[in-house]
């Protein structure tokens, strides 16, 4: 194979991570009452999976740190998202409740909040990222 068929092929493979443009999003949770655990968080694309730990299209942790903890969640291609945070104090990788189902840990949604019979929808919660960005999010 010659050189310039060897570049070809290269830049072919590269071209789909070159057009579909990959950002990262600061994502700054306020309100950590501890240092205590981590902070968890999941990232949904679409109603139909929101708060299903099944369909969840990127999740991960931080350290919690008082008062504020940053998350940095970075190849996030162009679109629309909704992302649910809670601070898992105990460290079981897993969010309290009660015998009802209400969370005993801190939670958080993206432009949403919980309400008195429930989390917010996908569509309370949806922002469309199109650029790196930074969110401010506080735990209720």
């Amino acid at each position: 194979m010659d050189y310039r068929k060897c570049i070809l092929i290269l830049v072919f493979a590269a071209l789909p991570n070159m057009i579909m443009a990959q950002h990262k999003l600061n994502l700054n949770v306020e309100g950590v009452p501890i240092e205590k655990g981590t902070i968890c968080y999941a990232v949904y694309t679409n109603k139909n999976s929101f708060l299903k730990f099944d369909k969840v299209y990127k999740s991960g942790t931080e350290k919690a740190e008082e008062g504020k903890t940053t998350i940095e969640i970075n190849d996030l291609p162009d679109g629309d998202y909704a992302i649910a945070i809670f601070h898992d104090v105990n460290g079981n990788e897993k969010l309290d409740t009660n015998m009802l189902g209400i969370p005993k840990e801190q939670v958080a949604f993206t432009k949403g909040k919980l309400k008195m019979f429930g989390p917010p929808k996908f569509d309370e919660c949806v922002f469309t990222l199109t650029s790196n960005i930074d969110l401010t999010v506080t735990l209720e």
